[in-house]
């Protein structure tokens, strides 16, 4: 049997930048708290699967198959697993868990993944020949002779191609569509720029990830065999590097607000006396006029639910100072800015605790739901606003 030099290129380095930037990503969204999370999970899985993808490729592309071929085609049952997990991250980031009967969606993965155990046990000559016969044809075959096990008992290897592209687009076109269906409940334009940074995030990266299919198309269409797979790797590296930079951008560590203020609610609530805003010179007009706007902001928009939303933040998007917020807070509601926010988030949470819709949610969800990142902050401010904690007003509204 025939070998080549080993290829370390520009395309090769690109790519084991790509595994090692999945493996990475896959690992930090399994583990710890945030593997708690199934929208997390399924992420997380997604990430492993596509650097087991790409690190297929990446043997293939530098010849470093000729040293391992006792492994190839390793990773084909996990390109059935790329598009139903991408729309479990979708679903379960929208609705907090997987779909209806989810593991009907992985048969084609069940089923490739017990194909693939037959090609254990062809003899190395019938995977070399597979090799060469995808990325090296100048190469010449070897006699070989197939054990009695049939490498392929589906008949289906021959259209690997199409079937990944076709899982790849159903998938990605059923993530869009229930993305969509959100911005029209929400009465906002699927291209706006929204305030909700966790469904642009799902939308842009559902866009991005549209892309794959049909660049599939266009190289198999150009190129023979595998010959372009290492096209499709460089994007597949792209797309898991940009989902590192929308995460770590909507990440609330990065944040110029300290993010554990939200949650710091005090456990008295003291209204600042209003001797202290005396000498300001916010008429009452203006503060009317504030007032009015953080009415219809609240009702329109929830603010309050935003985890990362704080006193100055606040004041930014009612277009005025934190001294006026704070004011208007104090004079015409009575409130602190903690008071105010955790009154809010409380109303809010004891709605979901009585809908019936979303009687499956966990408590620990629903608290994420409305704003706290933490589930022991959310305890504290609902005992302390319904008199109870969260599990007993939800048994008290269920007997």
């Amino acid at each position: 049997m025939q070998s080549l030099p080993l290829r370390f290129d520009l395309f090769a380095l690109i790519i084991l930048l790509g595994v090692a930037q999945g493996v990475f990503l896959g690992a930090s969204f399994l583990a710890g708290v945030r593997g708690q999370r199934v929208a997390n999970r399924c992420l997380g899985l997604l990430m492993l699967a596509l650097s087991g993808v790409l690190g297929e490729i990446w043997l293939e592309y530098t010849n470093y198959m000729f040293r391992t071929l006792i492994i190839i085609d390793f990773a084909e049952p996990l390109n059935f697993a790329l598009g139903p997990l991408f729309f479990f991250f979708v679903f379960g980031r929208i609705y907090h868990r997987l779909p209806r009967r989810w593991g009907w969606h992985l048969i084609p993965f069940g089923i490739w993944l017990v194909n693939s155990i037959t090609w254990l046990y062809q003899p190395i000559t019938f995977k070399y020949n597979s090799y060469v016969g995808a990325w090296h044809p100048e190469l010449s075959f070897v006699k070989t002779v197939h054990y009695i096990a049939d490498d392929d008992f589906t008949g289906l290897r021959g259209y690997i191609n199409e079937l990944t592209l076709f899982s790849c687009l159903i998938y990605t076109a059923w993530s869009i569509w229930i993305i969509a269906r959100i911005y029209r409940e929400q009465n906002v334009s699927f291209w706006s720029r929204s305030n909700n940074n966790s469904l642009s995030l799902l939308r842009n990266l559902s866009l991005l990830n549209a892309v794959l299919p049909f660049l599939i198309a266009i190289i198999k269409a150009q190129f023979h065999e595998d010959l372009g797979d290492h096209i499709l790797a460089s994007y597949i590296t792209l797309t898991i590097y940009a989902t590192s930079f929308m995460v770590l951008r909507g990440s609330s560590f990065f944040r110029h607000e300290p993010p554990a203020i939200p949650d710091a609610e005090p456990t008295l609530s003291v209204v600042e006396p209003k001797k202290k805003y005396e000498k300001s010179a916010l008429s009452p007009e203006v503060e009317e006029a504030i007032l009015t706007r953080l009415k219809h902001l609240t009702s329109t928009e929830k603010l309050y639910l935003d985890s990362s939303l704080s006193l100055p933040k606040l004041a930014d998007r009612l277009g005025t100072s934190s001294h006026y917020v704070s004011q208007v807070l104090n004079d015409r509601l009575g409130q602190t800015f903690f008071d105010w926010l955790a009154a809010h988030r409380i109303a809010e949470a004891q709605q979901l605790l009585n809908d019936p819709a979303t009687a499956h949610l966990k408590i620990e969800e629903i608290a994420e739901r409305v704003g706290y990142n933490a589930p022991s902050a959310f305890h504290t401010a609902f005992k302390r606003i319904a008199g109870q904690t969260p599990a007993s007003f939800r048994s008290a509204r269920t007997s």
